[in-house]
Protein backbone atom coordinates (compact mmCIF):
# COMPACT_ATOMS: atom_id res chain seq x y z
CA UNK A 1 0.00 0.00 0.00
CA UNK A 2 1.27 3.48 -0.88
CA UNK A 3 1.34 5.70 2.20
CA UNK A 4 2.56 8.82 0.44
CA UNK A 5 4.30 10.25 -2.60
CA UNK A 6 6.47 13.35 -2.75
CA UNK A 7 8.19 15.18 -5.58
CA UNK A 8 10.46 18.21 -5.57
CA UNK A 9 12.61 20.19 -8.00
CA UNK A 10 15.57 22.45 -7.21
CA UNK A 11 17.31 25.07 -9.34
CA UNK A 12 20.94 24.00 -8.87
CA UNK A 13 22.50 27.44 -9.36
CA UNK A 14 20.09 29.13 -6.97
CA UNK A 15 20.61 26.34 -4.42
CA UNK A 16 24.39 26.84 -4.66
CA UNK A 17 23.94 30.57 -4.08
CA UNK A 18 21.87 29.82 -0.97
CA UNK A 19 24.61 27.55 0.37
CA UNK A 20 27.21 30.28 -0.21
CA UNK A 21 25.05 33.04 1.24
CA UNK A 22 23.90 31.24 4.40
CA UNK A 23 26.60 30.05 6.80
CA UNK A 24 25.70 26.74 8.40
CA UNK A 25 23.10 25.76 5.81
CA UNK A 26 25.23 22.91 4.46
CA UNK A 27 25.59 21.47 7.98
CA UNK A 28 21.89 21.95 8.76
CA UNK A 29 20.60 20.26 5.60
CA UNK A 30 23.07 17.44 5.07
CA UNK A 31 24.66 14.66 7.06
CA UNK A 32 28.43 14.49 7.25
CA UNK A 33 28.62 11.78 4.60
CA UNK A 34 26.58 13.90 2.14
CA UNK A 35 28.42 17.22 2.56
CA UNK A 36 31.40 16.39 0.33
CA UNK A 37 29.26 15.63 -2.74
CA UNK A 38 29.23 17.93 -5.79
CA UNK A 39 26.58 20.65 -5.98
CA UNK A 40 24.35 18.74 -8.46
CA UNK A 41 24.23 15.78 -6.09
CA UNK A 42 23.57 18.00 -3.07
CA UNK A 43 20.69 19.69 -4.88
CA UNK A 44 19.20 16.30 -5.82
CA UNK A 45 19.52 15.10 -2.23
CA UNK A 46 17.87 18.26 -0.95
CA UNK A 47 15.03 17.63 -3.41
CA UNK A 48 14.81 14.06 -2.07
CA UNK A 49 14.56 15.31 1.52
CA UNK A 50 11.80 17.74 0.51
CA UNK A 51 10.01 14.94 -1.37
CA UNK A 52 10.42 12.66 1.65
CA UNK A 53 8.78 15.26 3.89
CA UNK A 54 5.90 15.57 1.42
CA UNK A 55 5.48 11.78 1.30
CA UNK A 56 5.16 11.86 5.10
CA UNK A 57 2.51 14.58 4.99
CA UNK A 58 4.93 17.50 5.54
CA UNK A 59 4.79 17.37 9.34
CA UNK A 60 6.41 20.14 11.37
CA UNK A 61 9.55 19.18 13.28
CA UNK A 62 11.39 16.84 10.90
CA UNK A 63 15.16 17.14 11.30
CA UNK A 64 17.05 17.18 7.98
CA UNK A 65 19.91 15.31 9.67
CA UNK A 66 17.54 12.37 10.24
CA UNK A 67 17.46 11.45 6.53
CA UNK A 68 20.47 10.48 4.45
CA UNK A 69 20.38 9.62 0.76
CA UNK A 70 22.94 6.92 0.07
CA UNK A 71 24.00 5.22 -3.13
CA UNK A 72 23.49 1.47 -2.94
CA UNK A 73 25.85 -1.12 -4.37
CA UNK A 74 23.44 -1.31 -7.30
CA UNK A 75 23.99 2.43 -7.93
CA UNK A 76 20.44 3.34 -6.98
CA UNK A 77 19.68 5.91 -4.27
CA UNK A 78 18.39 4.63 -0.94
CA UNK A 79 17.07 6.44 2.12
CA UNK A 80 18.52 5.87 5.56
CA UNK A 81 16.25 7.36 8.22
CA UNK A 82 16.61 7.92 11.96
CA UNK A 83 15.13 10.08 14.72
CA UNK A 84 12.23 12.36 13.78
CA UNK A 85 11.87 10.97 10.27
CA UNK A 86 11.89 7.37 11.46
CA UNK A 87 9.32 8.18 14.16
CA UNK A 88 6.93 9.75 11.64
CA UNK A 89 7.43 6.87 9.19
CA UNK A 90 6.70 4.37 11.99
CA UNK A 91 3.53 6.29 12.94
CA UNK A 92 2.33 5.99 9.34
CA UNK A 93 3.37 2.34 8.96
CA UNK A 94 6.03 2.98 6.32
CA UNK A 95 8.30 -0.03 5.85
CA UNK A 96 9.87 0.65 2.44
CA UNK A 97 11.03 3.64 0.40
CA UNK A 98 11.42 4.13 -3.32
CA UNK A 99 13.62 7.02 -4.45
CA UNK A 100 14.50 8.45 -7.84
CA UNK A 101 16.95 11.33 -8.33
CA UNK A 102 17.85 13.29 -11.45
CA UNK A 103 19.84 16.37 -12.36
CA UNK A 104 20.13 17.87 -15.82
CA UNK A 105 20.12 21.32 -17.45
CA UNK A 106 20.54 23.08 -14.11
CA UNK A 107 17.60 21.38 -12.41
CA UNK A 108 17.72 18.63 -9.78
CA UNK A 109 14.63 16.58 -9.03
CA UNK A 110 13.52 13.75 -6.80
CA UNK A 111 10.54 11.52 -6.32
CA UNK A 112 9.98 9.57 -3.08
CA UNK A 113 7.33 6.92 -2.54
CA UNK A 114 6.59 5.72 1.00
CA UNK A 115 5.22 2.18 1.10
CA UNK A 116 3.35 0.65 4.02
Amino acid sequence: MIVGVGIDVVDVERFGQSLERTPGLLERLFTEEERSLPLNSLAARFAAKEALAKALGAPVGLNWQDATVRRGEDGRPHLHITGTVEARADDLGVHAWHVSLSHDAGIASAVVVAEG
